[in-house]
């Protein structure tokens, strides 16, 4: 069977607008500008997408699985259903440790597992650090994007359009 190639996506400051605080209401997540046209570029070349986030707070109580579903379907409807799937991860280090939660690689390591994806062949993009030392420990490329992208990080792009545009020239 031939590998995938994917492009792993972080949720929160790459897919919707970052708050500042847990985005949980359908009525607050608000999709970054160009997502959804990003995706479907990135569909039209092949590329799985897979969302990989972390959701502490679930372990938190802050909010429910099912008010959390509620803004998976609103991003899965917004977006033509071309996210192929999405991992989260529930734990918060506060409350319980979980291997899942990035910046460990469990959640990346079941989707390469389950979707026959070659890492040297997909992208991670995310806001945070710890996206791309997940990423890294797996041997997935990655692209930060938005205001927390340190100066010093290698590949960087403004939003996931722009990321988009670079992915598809590398390809």
């Amino acid at each position: 069977m031939t590998k995938q190639k994917c492009i792993f996506l972080d949720r929160d400051g790459v897919l919707n607008v970052e708050r500042g605080d847990y985005t949980y209401l359908p009525e607050d997540f608000i999709l970054e500008n160009k997502v959804p046209e990003a995706l479907a570029l990135l569909k039209q070349r092949g590329f799985l997408l897979i969302v990989i986030t972390n959701q502490g707070g679930l372990a938190k109580g802050l909010f429910s699985r099912a008010q959390m579903e509620a803004c998976h379907q609103k991003l899965l409807q917004n977006c033509n259903y071309a996210i192929d799937a999405i991992y989260y991860a529930p734990a918060h280090p506060a409350i319980s440790a979980s291997l899942a939660r990035k910046p460990d690689s469990l959640m990346l390591e079941k989707a390469i597992a389950k979707f026959n994806i070659s890492p040297a062949e997909s992208w991670f993009v995310g806001d945070q650090l710890r996206d791309m030392q997940a990423a890294e420990k797996v041997g997935v490329n990655g692209i930060l994007v938005g205001p927390h992208s340190p100066a010093t990080y290698i590949r960087q792009q403004h939003n996931l359009w722009e990321a988009t545009r670079f992915i598809i020239t590398q390809a």
